[in-house]
């Protein structure tokens, strides 16, 4: 079996970068970048980024995913805040679940110096710049995703195993952010996140070690990092309070979704239909309410179904 050592400096500086460059002028539908740029242009953004299931297959089906970054100075308090739209292109309705944040507490997030567990844990995962003001915004964004990166594979090396292949590192990693934060997943998620991206995963474990100083021997696809026991525990210390805090952090969150989500009336309506076949009239009230609306839709929907099995 082929043997080589890699330590910090042996590759070629920039390359994550180069990498991350290259993934971020991935190929999108014109209707996608179009729909960006009026976001965009409505928010007055430096920068949208585009990910999730959409970005993966080109279709425009369902809700396409965008983050929105902001000019200005860092957040306080919870963000980002979630927005719902719907927008008719050439004669075809587009819709997408938008979150909107400065990009200053993007890249913040992204780096791991903020609480949030969020940002780098998605953006690790693929995603594509659909619009950008200028260079300069451009180069931001750039920052930021290898930074989200790098936070997350040291984190990846920080609770993985002493050596493994590339994708046991990545699975402990979601694994563990899954587990801190206040949703359900089924088991194995992290395996449908890995399965579903395989391009994008390979090799960038070695790269963003490289990036972040982190010396490692490779026997074909098995890593050994050399991350000292100092790093190590200082890491896991770093992780441990995220953890923690992970559950109360993300039910806030969610909580001040209920109150902040724009256009959820409608999000929540679309959603319903697509599941169920039960079209929900959105009256004013409904738009103003969707929290105390919802009893009354489920209502509606359970008579609606047993009407339909009758």
């Amino acid at each position: 079996m082929g043997h080589s050592v890699s330590e910090p400096g042996v590759s070629e500086p920039g390359l994550l970068a180069a990498r991350v460059s290259t993934a971020l002028d991935a190929a999108m539908a014109e209707p996608v970048r179009a729909f960006a740029g009026k976001l965009a242009q409505d928010a007055g953004a430096l920068a949208v980024l585009f990910y999730g299931s959409n970005l993966r297959t080109g279709e425009l089906e369902g809700v396409l995913d965008f983050y929105v970054l902001l000019p200005g100075p860092r957040e306080s308090g919870i963000w980002p805040r979630v927005s719902y739209h719907e927008w008719d292109h050439d004669g075809r309705v587009l819709r997408a679940k938008v979150a909107t944040m400065a990009l200053a507490t993007f890249a913040a997030a992204a780096s791991g110096d903020l609480l949030d567990t969020t940002i780098w844990a998605r953006f690790v995962q693929p995603c594509a710049l659909a619009w950008s003001r200028d260079d300069t915004a451009r180069a931001q964004v750039l920052d930021a995703i290898t930074g989200a990166i790098v936070t997350a594979a040291r984190l990846a090396v920080a609770l993985g195993p002493d050596r493994g292949a590339p994708e046991d590192y990545w699975r402990a990693l979601f694994r563990a952010t899954y587990q801190a934060e206040f949703r359900v997943e089924k088991p194995g998620r992290e395996d449908t996140i890995l399965a579903a991206n395989p391009v994008h995963f390979d090799g960038l474990l070695p790269v963003a070690l490289d990036h972040a100083g982190i010396p490692f021997t490779r026997d074909d696809n098995v890593l050994s990092p050399a991350m000292p026991a100092a790093e190590r525990g200082a890491i896991r210390r770093w992780w441990a309070r995220r953890r923690r805090l992970g559950k109360p952090y993300n039910l806030v969150r969610l909580v001040r979704a209920t109150t902040t989500f724009d256009g959820a009336a409608r999000y929540a309506a679309w959603k319903v239909e697509r599941h169920t076949g039960v079209k929900i009239a959105l009256t004013p009230w409904r738009e103003r309410h969707p929290l105390l609306a919802t009893p009354g839709v489920l209502w509606r929907v359970w008579r609606e179904r047993r009407r339909q099995r009758v």
